[in-house]
């Protein structure tokens, strides 16, 4: 079976290394040539737990192919994985542009029938245009079959989710084509569910849509938890072991980032527009996400008045551990309303330190370690759950701290260690911990 993966991003690179590993004759495409030869000599431009081996592998193997050249990656392939990136555009809609550049260079290639995959994430109806698309496009002794096969891989687990997919959705309203595909996935032992076109792109918006109600969700709660002294995951963990509710995706904390849930949340509120329908729940996600960003700021300027001339350190840049994705993270919001309040920053990330530097240049200081970027800080801030911070010994932040002041976003360390270790600590919906010493220190009467 020959297979063309088009795009090299994230989500086609990941798809065509896991299906070269369990077999598959595979040809990663992409006009990115510099891109395709860093690939081609097994080096992995991406961050992802596993990735580059499995990459080396199965270039060693012959399995595995990477080009920049149409022909040979077009013309006598079997099945054709579109998953190129839809990123959003200026109104929130979801910028097809790279996908009908591939459809177009695909229907000039093909010399014969072929089975077209678009696992990219598109609006309701794409496909179908897609399909049109192609038509006007290729001869007519050529028979092209569409079929939608959207991606769920969360970034740092690509591989795992790969092989132990809760689900792979098929859309089509080809039976031969659905099934044809549902065939490739064999090998992963996972189950399918074949649905209409339209079904299955919208299965995709729908989930991530879901997904980034319950972390708004559990926020919100978070906030109310402050509001009355309860503890958000005392009330998290209650209401998780509720089976209709679940454990997964109610951890407070400062908001979602990355590429999928703030792109795919405004795309189908875009969708919503164009079908004149009020998806109020959707609107009250996006407003809550973009304020739940702002929240360790406004604490942090409630307690200082000021930040100007404060040595802060920022631990954590990714949008989560283990990627080097800074896509809509809280952390680069966070370093640009420190920067205008012509705060010292200093950062710290396991991976994502090179994507910043791209950002911000030698306006920051970039840490190598905790220890040197908490070195002579005011204050701290805690923007993701790298295990090198939430495994960090509590009592090196006042050894280290100028002031040991925290402000932890994803609530990475117990409330009493924090309190033994003498840090003023404030999380997201828990007790602050000895603010009022703190507070004393600022000169207010507590």
């Amino acid at each position: 079976m020959e297979i063309t993966v088009v795009g090299t991003g994230y989500v086609g690179l990941v798809t065509g290394v896991c299906f070269a590993e369990v077999g598959y004759n595979v040809t990663c495409f992409d006009i990115d040539e510099q891109k395709i030869s860093t690939l081609s000599k097994g080096r992995c431009p991406i961050y992802e737990p596993g990735l580059e081996e499995m990459l080396k592998k199965n270039l060693e193997e012959g399995r595995l192919h990477f080009t920049a050249d149409l022909k040979s990656a077009f013309a006598t392939m079997d099945f054709i994985f579109i998953t190129v990136g839809t990123p959003e555009n200026e109104d929130g809609s979801a910028n097809l542009g790279y996908l009908e550049a591939a459809v177009a260079d695909i229907g000039a290639s093909l010399t014969r029938n072929a089975v077209i995959v678009i696992k990219s994430t598109v609006p309701v109806g794409t496909n179908e245009r897609i399909y049109q698309m192609l038509k006007e496009i290729i001869p007519d002794h050529i028979q092209v079959k569409v079929v939608s096969n959207p991606e769920f891989l969360r970034e740092g687990s690509g591989i795992l989710d790969t092989f132990h997919a809760d689900r792979i959705v098929i859309g089509t309203d080809d039976r031969e084509a659905g099934s044809a595909v549902a065939s490739i996935y064999e090998p992963f032992g996972r189950p399918n569910i074949q649905t209409d076109i339209r079904s299955a792109e919208l299965i995709k918006y729908a989930s991530n849509a879901f997904l980034a109600t319950k972390i708004s969700f559990i926020n919100e709660v978070a906030n109310l938890c402050e509001h009355t002294g309860a503890n958000i995951e005392d009330v998290a963990k209650g209401m998780g072991m509720d089976e209709r509710i679940g454990s997964q995706f109610l951890k407070a904390g400062i908001g979602y980032g990355g590429s999928c849930f703030p792109k795919d949340t405004k795309a189908l509120e875009k969708l919503t527009d164009y079908y004149n329908y009020d998806f109020k729940i959707l609107r009250s996600v996006i407003e809550v996400n973009s304020r739940q960003k702002q929240q360790l700021f406004l604490k942090a300027k409630e307690m200082f008045g000021s930040l100007q001339g404060k040595r802060t350190a920022v631990l954590g840049l990714a949008f989560k551990p283990h990627t080097d994705d800074i896509r809509e993270a809280p952390a680069i919001e966070l370093i640009a309303q420190l920067f205008e309040e012509q705060a010292d920053i200093s950062v710290y990330d396991p991976a994502a330190v090179g994507k910043v530097e791209e950002l911000f240049g030698s306006r920051l200081y970039y840490a190598d370690s905790v220890d040197m970027a908490i070195k002579g800080a005011d204050v701290v801030f805690i923007m993701t759950e790298w295990p090198q911070i939430t495994q960090y010994d509590l009592g090196r932040y006042p050894l280290l701290m100028r002031e040991p002041v925290l402000f932890d976003g994803r609530n990475c360390y117990d409330l009493a260690e924090a309190e033994a270790a003498g840090l003023t600590y404030i999380s997201v919906g828990r007790r602050a911990v000895n603010m009022n010493q703190k507070l004393e220190n600022l000169g207010f009467q507590v």
